[in-house]
């Protein structure tokens, strides 16, 4: 069948810039979200999120009526579930939106459809909507009753794209499609060959959930390894950041850079889900994320001894007197996501326990959220000229200009401390 009305479900990071693609090559796209205030921005042609180049693409589609977003699914001939996937206090897999989403799409459903999960899950998630989709419509059949015969083709295929860059990610990666039945399977690579020039790699269901959570699992170690060699130096008295530019110069070995930790919604969590699957197993694995999620004490440790060494040097102040000023809170470079963010937590751990103002640099957002309470949003200037502590947490461009101070900060990306 020819995909003539596609539905995303989740306009966020993922979901609009696929929906905005998908409109870009003529197709009728109505996305769904649950935020109505994200959904009146997308129709007047504007976006709510940053990612270079959408607010052209979406308001191209808008303008020529080939996107269009409701808070209410509508029926198409393919959904595509881009919601989020974030894990509970203890670490389990919350599959909550997805089943919301599940249960949101089926009164719609028609014969032929297809339903794809894009959102980064814990293995079996795809087989799971399924089954949250046969339970509310009975009166259709579904892969893991009818097999080649259903009448709704399923299958998971994990977006695999880097912020600041999703769009022509989007277009250029390679696409792992993961279908319940070989036919499952064919069907999404029809419709992904819309817009996709890499080529889609066809396995099972499982395999593609899997090989999401591996790729960022990969990444997660070796930044781990990276974090710990940065605690190790300190330690040490040793310029971590020289040493790996030095090490790095064996022909065989590639050391990342170290930071405050690892943020995002797929490296911080991912690995998580295999660790959830099988915690007996996954030992590295989870011996990693505990070595990144601990780097965020292990800075706020090393601000509570700057912000000491900065009283021993100036005895006539008191803490209340001390301003801290954190550079950055998104969890990467030149971006605004702010989710799973170790910047964004430091920075309010930090205004949790100091006495005197901390002030938050964060070019790319206009407004802290609600929970940040003693923190005060400013700009480069002012967060420059006002504070005695500076604290980099994010190498943001705007940031690889500044002047080494010549007072008290922490470094944790190597913007003055890997001169």
């Amino acid at each position: 069948m020819s995909f003539e009305t596609i539905s995303v479900i989740g306009l966020g990071y993922i979901g609009l810039p696929t929906a905005a693609v998908f409109a870009s090559r003529k197709k009728k796209v109505v996305g769904v979200d649950v935020n109505q205030k994200a959904v009146d921005i997308i129709n007047r042609g504007e976006i709510h999120i940053v990612e270079p180049d959408l607010d052209m693409v979406v308001h191209a589609a808008v303008t020529e009526g080939y996107l269009r977003a409701t808070s209410q699914p509508e029926a198409a001939d393919a959904f595509l579930i881009a919601v989020p996937t974030p894990f509970k206090d203890d670490h389990e897999p919350d599959l909550s939106y997805i089943e919301s989403a599940s249960k949101a799409i089926a009164p719609v459903l028609k014969k032929g459809d297809l339903v794809i999960l894009e959102s980064t899950s814990p293995v079996g998630a795809t087989e799971q909507m399924a089954v949250w989709l046969a339970e509310a419509r009975p009166d259709l059949s579904f892969p893991q009753a009818r097999g080649e015969m259903s009448d709704i083709r399923v299958a998971h295929c994990p977006e695999r794209v880097l912020p600041g860059h999703v769009l022509r990610e989007l277009v250029q990666n390679d696409r792992v499609i993961g279908g319940m039945t070989p036919k499952c399977s064919e069907a999404a690579v029809r419709l992904y060959k819309t817009f996709v020039e890499g080529e889609c790699i066809i396995t099972s269901a499982r395999t593609a959930e899997m090989c999401k959570l591996t790729e960022n699992s990969f990444r997660d170690v070796n930044i781990a390894f990276a974090n710990e060699l940065s605690i190790i130096c300190d330690k040490l008295d040793i310029n971590v950041w020289e040493l790996i530019r030095l090490a790095n110069r064996h022909p065989r070995v590639n050391i990342l850079q170290p930071g405050p930790g690892v943020g995002g919604h797929c490296i911080a969590v991912d690995p998580w889900f295999i660790v959830s699957k099988t915690p007996e197993q996954a030992r590295l694995i989870r011996t990693a994320r505990e070595v990144n999620d601990g780097k965020r004490e292990w800075v706020i440790n090393k601000v509570k001894l700057a912000v000491a060494d900065f009283l021993q040097a100036n005895p006539e102040k008191t803490t209340k007197n001390v301003t801290i000023a954190c550079f950055g809170l998104a969890f990467k470079p030149d971006i605004d996501d702010l989710r799973e963010s170790p910047a964004f937590e430091i920075t309010k751990k930090i205004a949790g326990f100091h006495s005197g103002p901390v002030l938050a640099i964060e070019p790319n957002i206009s407004d802290l959220p609600s929970d940040c309470l003693n923190l005060t949003l400013v700009d480069l200037e002012v967060g420059i000229r006002s504070s005695d502590l500076k604290v980099i947490l994010v190498k943001h461009k705007e940031f690889h200009l500044l002047d080494e101070p010549h007072g008290v900060y922490v470094d944790t990306q190597g913007l003055w401390s890997g001169l």
